[in-house]
């Protein structure tokens, strides 16, 4: 073995030493009770938790849900008290290093005053649970901007911001506060993580090297298309063809009215759709062959998804899309399913496997093309094939690499 060699063996294996010391505190963007468990927080806390302490908390929100305002109002107060009412626990018997934390707070951010007291109660409670679960030495990561306001005391000597998403332009936060909070983290942040090339690009006067290109990456074994004989009863008898969608139908980007022209525009089949709603959808189950299956686990989703013959992404054309880089086109072309969707940057690395729209007119129109002529077994088998190496573990070790080069450099 040559001396460079030796070195470099070396050098990493110092860097490994580092980290086992090292637990992990992550202020989580979605909230493990009552969120798809395919987000990538969870999916990467919960395999690192195989190696490390990690205490995952809960989404801390970025607005107080108003009537009138907030879509679904009554039923996030709800679901979030029902989350709060737990606490601490550790949800997973076969992760006993895994926590989850969901603190009792109020979400009132409207004046500075507030806004302290708030966050001097989530961090007496996460320390508080940082001490029980036996962190210690944390590795920050961080989703949700609000998080600062914990953090900006604390002694984050390892600080890493998740910017999955530009949660300033999300249409029911207060943009100018939210957008203050994401640059007093990419200022403090060790390395700030971008899963959007767009986005990445926009802010690269404000993270200038500390910004990094971190995919997404997906559950490959998990989901892996199923034989037709094996398909969920509910789904099984349903009239062909079926145009699916599964994940949370939010009103501020999924294009509703798009929703019903497709429902109408192939009405011998099914418009058939998976997840949580935080809008009434009575203006689509009122069409009698729209199929609104509600909320389902992370389990049940690829089962589900292999009942499409396509794949569908409805968004409407705003910032919050402009800057995603939704998890859930992996998911479909993990699971070889044709795919049609609105326009957004990121899907252009796949544009030669899936069909991308400029218009509502082009979409329904991809819709029929892709029934026509992409469901082939050679095409599925090219889509399953483009995401193979895209898998969360993967992704683990880019990230555990990572920070070991940040502990490296600060010694």
């Amino acid at each position: 073995m040559g001396q460079e060699q030796a070195r470099e063996m070396n050098g990493a294996k110092g860097r490994e030493d580092l980290l086992a010391q090292r637990s992990f505190i992550c202020f989580c963007g979605l909230d493990w009770w009552y969120h798809n468990r395919a987000h990538s927080d969870f999916q990467l806390m919960t395999r690192l938790a195989h190696t490390h302490d990690v205490l995952l908390i809960n989404s801390i929100g970025m607005r107080m849900p108003t009537p009138g305002k907030s879509s679904g109002f009554l039923k996030k107060i709800l679901r979030k008290a029902k989350s709060m009412a737990k606490f601490l626990r550790t949800p997973v018997p076969s992760l006993p290093r895994y926590h989850v934390l969901s603190p009792i707070l109020l979400p009132l951010y409207g004046s500075a005053r507030m806004r302290a007291l708030n966050a001097k109660m989530i961090r007496a409670q996460v320390r508080f649970a940082a001490k029980k679960s036996g962190i210690k030495n944390p590795i920050y990561f961080v989703t949700v901007p609000t998080a600062w306001e914990v953090l900006r005391h604390e002694d984050t000597d390892c600080l890493i911001y998740n910017r999955s998403d530009k949660h300033s332009a999300f249409g029911e936060a207060d943009g100018g506060y939210i957008e203050s909070l994401e640059k007093e983290l990419m200022d403090r942040a060790d390395v700030v993580l971008y899963v959007s090339r767009a986005l990445m690009e926009e802010e690269k006067d404000l993270c200038g090297d500390k910004a990094v290109l971190f995919d997404h990456g997906v559950d490959t074994k998990h989901f892996t298309r199923i034989p037709e004989e094996h398909l969920p009863p509910e789904t099984r008898d349903l009239p062909r063809p079926i145009i699916g969608w599964f994940g949370g139908l939010r009103d501020h980007v999924v294009d509703f009215d798009l929703l019903r022209a497709t429902a109408e525009t192939f009405a011998e089949g099914t418009l058939l759709l998976v997840g949580d709603a935080t809008t009434p959808m009575d203006s689509l189950t009122e069409l009698p062959n729209v199929k609104w299956l509600g909320p389902r686990s992370f389990e049940e989703i690829p089962a589900l998804g292999s009942s499409f013959d396509v794949a569908i992404m409805p968004w409407k054309q705003n910032d919050w899309i402009k800057n995603c880089n939704p998890i859930k086109l992996k998911e479909y072309l993990s699971l070889g399913l044709p795919v049609v969707t609105m326009d957004f940057p990121e899907v252009h690395r796949y544009e030669s496997l899936v069909r991308i729209a400029q218009s509502p007119k082009e979409f329904l129109e991809g819709i029929q093309k892709a029934l026509d002529e992409d469901r082939g077994e050679e095409k599925t088998a090219q889509r399953r094939k483009s995401v193979q190496k895209d898998s969360w573990d993967q992704r683990v070790l880019d990230l555990a690499e990572l920070c070991e080069k940040i502990l490296e450099k600060k010694g």
